[in-house]
């Protein structure tokens, strides 16, 4: 497998899995164990996006604009 399809695939995978986990345990030793590993996960993503953007690899979204976030923002409120 390639170098740049390896990177795509784990920004894509591991972090929404757990994610996904943690509303759906009522034990909350294991709730925050995951939390955890969520966070080391998004550390890690970031870490390999940066790679992944200096290699080319990925191209990040851009930069929302102040309208664009306010839009959003009022549709939460």
């Amino acid at each position: 497998m390639q170098e740049k399809y390896m990177a795509i695939d784990s920004l894509e995978g591991i972090n929404s899995e757990i994610g996904n986990m943690i509303p759906q345990t009522e034990n909350k030793e294991l709730k925050q164990t995951l939390k955890e590993m969520r966070n080391k996960c998004e550390m890690s993503q970031e870490q390999l996006a940066q790679i992944a953007t200096a290699k080319n690899y990925y191209v990040p979204a851009a930069q929302a604009s102040e309208q664009e976030i306010q839009s959003v923002k009022s549709i939460f409120q």
